[in-house]
């Protein structure tokens, strides 16, 4: 059974860069056809798809993140990882990787606040 699992800062302050990572277990980044997704939520709003790592290492990011969104990988580790520049309060949300066949990491959240 795939496992994800983020790992990063709780807080961050604005105009820094948030920076979380993905670890994943019990499957490859790199499996042909797989797509690993970064998704948010902020407090009592909806979920929003912010990008995603293809297996062959293409990226896709959201059109309104895209200008401060960046996604990688280290195939070494079996990571996948979101950098978010230039944070602002409104970057404030719950933030969920997530894998092919809805797999889902438990989720962890992130605060911008000086």
């Amino acid at each position: 059974q795939v496992q994800l699992q983020e790992s990063g800062p709780g807080l961050v302050k604005p105009s820094q860069t948030l920076s979380l990572t993905c670890t994943v277990s019990g499957g490859s980044i790199t499996t042909s056809y797989s797509y690993w997704s970064w998704i948010r939520q902020p407090p009592g709003e909806g979920l929003e798809w912010m990008g995603a790592i293809r297996y062959d290492g293409t990226t896709y990011y959201s059109p309104s993140l895209k200008s401060h969104t960046s996604i990688s990988r280290d195939t070494s580790k079996n990571q996948f990882s979101l950098q978010l520049s230039s944070v602002t309060p409104e970057d404030t949300a719950v933030y969920y990787c997530a894998g092919p066949y809805d797999y889902w990491g438990q989720g962890t959240q992130v605060t911008v606040s000086s």
